[in-house]
């Protein structure tokens, strides 16, 4: 016989990720127990939860009915838990992270170890990719995202800002002289990013808010910020890229800030979330842990304004 908490925790994870296999990849479990426990559960209500059909999967108005229940016995159970322990339950298990590739490599990837020594009942399952993921439909427990955040119901925690600034090479200036203004760029090998989330590869966004559309145009185009580092160190031209991509360079003396007419762009970092009455222990854990080194200064801005 099934258990019957486990298939009120995979019935409500199954409700929120809208996904059999999505729930599955989350807890851990094969899809084909997942689908057990929710059928075992569907038996012995003597009623549908779900609609099912082979390209998506919807609760029905019992199954509404049902989680509101579910997830406050769920509740109850876990505070139950923390009151016996008198303690937060500890962080464990496995965490599937998703993170830009730049900003993983560079700020999260050196940070791991630290978090391991601290939690070694966590294991971290590390995806690195530019593209928007889907948490529900992927199984991500938590992602890194970077900029504005579209409308959605998903949990946003903002961690640190995120300053886009002008660079260029000490070379490429004392070659084709300093841009003072906005309107300068129109004569400089402007390098650009063709993953731009707001705007094209031939735009560059200034102004606090990012209100202000600049026309740019170079002679190189990527989809990778370190490539662009590469490039602008290289002396090829002028980039317009996160202090957390060139703080290092520029710091070096490889890379000169380059300010204009205008502010530069300013947006965040966030760590999003599926929407959790009470996210697990290992995801508040992470959250904690990069909001206490990224506050109240991220690393990769200290000392370089």
């Amino acid at each position: 016989m099934l258990d019957r908490l486990t298939s009120l925790e995979i019935f409500a994870r199954v409700a929120a990720t809208g996904s059999l296999s999505a729930a599955a990849r989350a807890m851990g479990l094969s899809q084909t127990m997942v689908t057990k426990h929710v059928t075992a559960l569907e038996a012995r209500l003597g009623t549908k939860l779900f609609h099912r059909t082979t390209r998506r999967l919807s609760i029905t108005d019992a199954g509404r009915l049902y989680l509101e229940s579910s997830e406050r016995i769920l509740a109850e159970m876990e505070a139950a838990d923390a009151a016996v322990s008198d303690e937060r339950v500890a962080p464990r298990g496995l965490l599937r992270l998703n993170v830009p590739v730049v900003f993983g490599m560079r700020q999260i990837a050196p940070r791991l170890p630290e978090f391991a020594e601290r939690y070694p009942e966590v294991t971290i399952e590390l995806g690195l990719n530019d593209r928007q993921v889907d948490l529900a439909e992927e199984g991500w427990d938590l992602v890194i995202r970077i900029g504005k955040l579209n409308e959605s119901s998903l949990v946003a925690r903002r961690l640190a800002p995120n300053r886009i600034v002008l660079c260029a090479a000490p070379s490429y200036l004392a070659k084709h002289g300093t841009p003072r203004t906005l309107a300068d760029l129109a004569s400089h090998n402007c390098l650009g990013y063709t993953l731009q989330q707001q705007s094209s590869v031939d735009e560059w966004l200034f102004g606090t808010d990012g209100d202000i559309r600049v026309r740019i145009s170079g002679n190189l185009r990527a989809n990778n910020g370190d490539a662009l580092c590469a490039a602008t160190v290289g002396g090829q031209g002028l980039s317009y890229q996160p202090t957390f991509i060139v703080a290092d360079d520029v710091r070096a003396g490889r890379l000169v800030i380059v300010p204009l007419d205008q502010p530069d762009r300013l947006s965040a970092v966030h760590a999003v979330y599926l929407p959790d009455r009470r996210p697990p222990a290992k995801v508040r854990a992470f959250i904690d842990f990069l909001a206490e080194h990224f506050s109240p200064e991220p690393p990769w801005d200290r000392g370089l304004f």
